[in-house]
């Protein structure tokens, strides 16, 4: 979907990934990234036009629990406000798509999750068909080792290329001082085979805001904006049986309806909390040894759910903001296997 009016990245702030933050509530966790966020553009909560968060409540544990995170925004006076079950870069898009209409000149987007008090890979199987696949639960992991089998077989990739990928993520995150595991991390021992414990993406919590900006206001905001040129997601099919698991056809799409393959792109943002599903993503979204891919370290060094997705759409357009990218892809994936796939397409001031 092509921007038919110029919207951009102007702030990005993130916590420090942790792998437990016990002492801390979802309010808590969540407000100094908001503050620091406002602080970045010189805005107030009163100055933004509309605000979208994204989160789960399934990790809370409770219904509805997004209304108490509005705490840390501010609902007085009355704000414009939405809310989705998903990773914040669904928020993002909502959010995007509201500014494309002319409703709002800025929107503030954040997300958060908390998995440290639960069981991750447990929770997660309620996301899958309930009739014929949940009631067996298979968890997260074991789906990705199935994915990753599925790529062995078929000649894509082996362990040694894995752990490479593993290792190339997390040395990069050694720049990162919001990573939760940086530097060099040992493949560990077999969780799920062919998939050992460093192709997994650590467990741990964490929020993330963005301020979006549509035309001149982002450049009054923002030195160097981060353009989002185009933006969209789609959807394989439910039932892991009718998918080819060494694919992502819907990553492509959305790569090509949001413009990603009409000019070469100089890095690449990946939600790929497995190393096998890096693989799947380069194929999927043509990225040759080229282009710079997670230079952040992705979700292989941090991977807060619901906010791992919006990270790296913040990552690319802090890039650019900085001058390290001129034109970079940012991708955010949700369910098993890359089930969903969003793509934005970032770029600076031409």
């Amino acid at each position: 979907m092509p921007a038919a009016r110029e919207i951009a990245v102007v702030a990005f702030a993130q916590t420090d990934h942790r792998r437990r933050s016990d002492e801390l509530s979802e309010v808590e966790m969540l407000m100094p990234v908001l503050h620091e966020v406002l602080a970045g553009t010189g805005l107030r909560t009163g100055d933004i036009g509309f605000t979208c968060s994204g989160s789960s409540d399934y990790l809370a544990g409770r219904a509805f629990s997004f209304t108490m995170a509005l705490d840390g925004v501010g609902a007085w006076p009355p704000i414009s406000e939405s809310h989705v079950e998903m990773d914040g870069a669904w928020a993002l898009y909502e959010a995007w798509v509201k500014l494309l209409t002319g409703e709002a000149d800025t929107a503030l987007v954040y997300a958060y999750g908390k998995t440290s008090p639960g069981e991750i890979r447990d929770v997660t199987t309620r996301q899958l068909d309930p009739y014929y696949v949940a009631p067996l639960w298979p968890d997260s992991v074991s789906l990705a080792a199935l994915q990753a089998q599925a790529l062995i077989d078929a000649g894509h990739t082996d362990e040694p290329a894995l752990a490479a990928v593993a290792s190339r993520s997390r040395t990069a995150a050694r720049t990162n001082p919001h990573a939760q595991l940086r530097g060099a991390v040992p493949a560990g021992d077999y969780l799920v085979h062919p998939l050992r414990t460093g192709d997994c993406p650590p467990v741990g919590d964490g929020a993330a805001a963005v301020i979006l900006a549509a035309g001149d206001t982002a450049r009054e905001l923002c030195e160097r904006p981060a353009w989002i040129r185009g933006m969209d997601h789609r959807i394989e099919a439910h039932s892991l049986g009718v998918r080819d698991l060494t694919d992502s056809p819907s990553a492509r799409q959305a790569a090509e309806r949001a413009g990603a393959f009409e000019r070469p792109v100089d890095t690449a943002e990946l939600h790929a909390p497995f190393t096998s599903q890096e693989v799947v993503l380069r194929r999927a979204l043509r990225l040759g040894d080229d282009v710079n891919v997670n230079p952040s370290g992705g979700a292989l060094a941090a991977n807060p759910v619901m906010a791992a997705g919006l990270i790296r759409i913040g990552e690319a357009a802090a890039r650019i903001r900085r001058g390290a990218s001129d034109r970079a892809l940012a991708h955010a994936t949700s369910g098993p296997c890359l089930q969903q796939n969003l793509v934005a397409v970032l770029e600076g001031e031409s």
